[in-house]
C-alpha cells in the first residue's frame, strides 16, 4: 500500500485517476491535513515537523510500504522526519525537479502560494548540484490563483496560470511546483516544457512500493 500525505483533499481524486489510468492494482491509502499547509504559512515548515511525523508514522502503522508527500511546501519536512521510519519517504516534486534539471539551466519555478517557492527552489539546486548541473532558478507567483482554488474554482486557477506560465521568457523549464497546478498543463500553449509533480510523484511511489 501506497499512502499518501495531503494538505486538500482535491488532490485525492487526482491521485486516484492517475493510479487508474498507470498503476491498475495498487493499493493507495490518502491521509489528509489542511491544518499543515496552513500552520506551515504561518510559521514556517519546520513548525509543523512534529506533526508531519505524526502522520508518517500513522501510515506506516496502518501498513504503508512507501509515503509519498504531496505537498510542496513541508516536503522536505516530510522526507527528513521519515528518514528512520524504516519505509520510503517520498517528496512527490522530486522527480519533477530532477527532469527540470535535466532539461536545461533556465528554470523557472510558478506557484500560487509563496510558502511554496523557496522550498522548491532549495529543491531545483540540490538536485542540479546531485546532477552536476548548472542551474539559474527565477521565480513566478501567480496572484489570486490560490484563492480560487481555495474557493472551488479550480478551472479559473488553472487558467491564471497558464496565462502567467504562457507569458514567461528565456526559459528551458517551467515548474508548477504545487500540485494542485497540474491542471494547468494542458491549458498552456508556451513551447517551453511546463512540468508538473503528481504523474512522476505517484510514478515514484509505486517503484518504491513494488521495490519492496
Amino acid at each position: 500500500m501506497l499512502a499518501l500525505l495531503h494538505t486538500s483533499p482535491a488532490h485525492v481524486p487526482v491521485f486516484d485517476a492517475l493510479r487508474d489510468e498507470d498503476h491498475q492494482g495498487l493499493e493507495l491509502r490518502h491521509f489528509v491535513d489542511e491544518d499543515l499547509l496552513a500552520r506551515a504559512r504561518r510559521e514556517g515548515p519546520e513548525a509543523v515537523a512534529g506533526a508531519v511525523r505524526g502522520a508518517l508514522e500513522r501510515a506506516v502503522a496502518e501498513g504503508a510500504r512507501a509515503v509519498l508527500c504531496t505537498c510542496s511546501t513541508i516536503g522536505a519536512v516530510a522526507e527528513r522526519a521519515g528518514a528512520d521510519l524504516g519505509v520510503p519517504v517520498l517528496r512527490g516534486d522530486r522527480p519533477m525537479a530532477a527532469a527540470a534539471v535535466a532539461t536545461g539551466p533556465r528554470v523557472v519555478v510558478a506557484a500560487t502560494l509563496e510558502s511554496t517557492l523557496g522550498p522548491t527552489v532549495t529543491l531545483i539546486e540540490e538536485e542540479a548540484r546531485r546532477a552536476g548541473r548548472p542551474v539559474a532558478v527565477r521565480t513566478l507567483l501567480v496572484a489570486g490563483a490560490w484563492a480560487r482554488f481555495e474557493a472551488g474554482d479550480t478551472e479559473g486557477c488553472a487558467r491564471l496560470v497558464a496565462d502567467a506560465v504562457d507569458a514567461v521568457v528565456d526559459a528551458d523549464a517551467i515548474v508548477l511546483a504545487q500540485g494542485s497546478m497540474a491542471g494547468a498543463q494542458r491549458l498552456t500553449a508556451t513551447p517551453v516544457p511546463v512540468l508538473s509533480s503528481p504523474r512522476p510523484g505517484l510514478d515514484a511511489g509505486a517503484r518504491a512500493v513494488w521495490a519492496r
